[in-house]
């Protein structure tokens, strides 16, 4: 297949880029900075441009007949700052626009948006969150993902051919790539700490889970049943303790705080006051409310499509 990939030179637009290529096709990956991850690779092309080069994309789409598009530019949180504003939300709503009317126009085939769980409100159950379930767009992140899944979802009801996916995914993580697992862990002072004994957890997505979805969908996406929306994580919830000796094994920090949840709770509910636009514009805020929620993503219409494999303890 003939594949473009936006925002493909982040953590994990290079990571689909190499399982794309694996499979032996073609990529053409656009970011406004090069990497080197992939270069040199058979069938790989970089093309710098910058969200607003519409020039070179319109030119891209008349070259090349591309069978999939991978959009993760302006959506993807490791490319982005903590601090998510209204100029990065425009800056995307921008780029949706365009891209979503290019592919539709030139007939690409099936399109996969990277999206977030965070648009999901989080329930004080044990049910699992499904795709249908509620949403909470409190924040400038879930605003800006959910902006765009409703731009392609608008785009595809103008036209029947192509297949879409939106893939609310969980926070990653890699062996390498430890980010949004430590915040789980690090308080204001960088210093790691835990409630209780580490029993409560999060959902998170290894990065190697999410790129085997991608392939999955490339190859057996042939009909209209296909089009939605996908939950995409690791089956089960990573509690604080696995955190922990996961990032102990990479040789990072040092000892464990056991931190008092009656105080901290008096100091989130105050913050929910003080620290309001914190809240909104940083997608990594720790609301302390849903720290023993353990909430699961329902992973039933994924696994349809794909098996996941990976975990904490395989994670490469």
């Amino acid at each position: 297949m003939n594949v473009l990939v936006t925002g493909a030179c982040g953590l994990i637009g290079e990571k689909i880029c190499s399982g794309i290529l694996k499979k032996e096709n073609k990529v053409t990956a656009t970011d406004i900075n090069p990497s080197e991850y992939n270069e040199g690779k058979v069938n790989y092309r970089f093309v710098q441009a910058d969200v607003y080069d519409r020039d070179v994309y319109d030119r891209l789409f008349k070259e090349e007949k591309f069978d999939v598009v991978v959009h993760c530019a302006c959506t993807v949180d490791n490319d982005l700052g903590y601090i998510i504003t209204e100029k990065e939300i425009k800056r995307s709503a921008v780029f949706d626009s365009f891209i979503y009317t290019s592919s539709v126009a030139a007939g690409v085939k099936k399109f996969i948006l990277i999206s977030t769980s965070q648009v999901y409100e989080l329930t004080k159950t044990r049910e699992p969150i499904r795709e249908t379930d509620k949403l909470r767009l409190t924040t400038n992140y879930a605003k800006l993902k959910y902006d765009s899944e409703r731009k392609l979802a608008s785009s595809i009801n103008k036209q029947t051919e192509m297949i879409a996916a939106v893939l609310r995914i969980a926070p990653i993580y890699t062996s390498s790539y430890l980010d949004n697992l430590i915040n789980k862990i690090l308080d204001s002072d960088e210093k790691m700490f835990v409630y209780r004994n580490g029993d409560y957890g999060f959902q998170f997505c290894c990065l190697h889970n999410l790129v085997d979805f991608i392939l999955c969908f490339m190859k057996i996406a042939d009909d209209k049943k296909y089009i939605g929306i996908y939950n995409v994580s690791d089956p089960n919830i990573i509690s604080v303790r696995e955190i922990i000796k996961f990032v102990r094994s990479k040789n990072k920090y040092g000892p464990v705080i056991q931190r008092n949840i009656g105080s901290d709770m008096v100091k989130a509910k105050l913050a929910r006051i003080t620290d309001r636009e914190q809240m909104k514009s940083n997608y990594r805020y720790n609301d302390l409310d849903t720290y023993f929620y353990n909430n699961v993503l329902d992973g039933t219409k994924s696994n349809s499509v794909c098996t996941f494999r990976w975990n904490i303890d395989n994670t490469k």
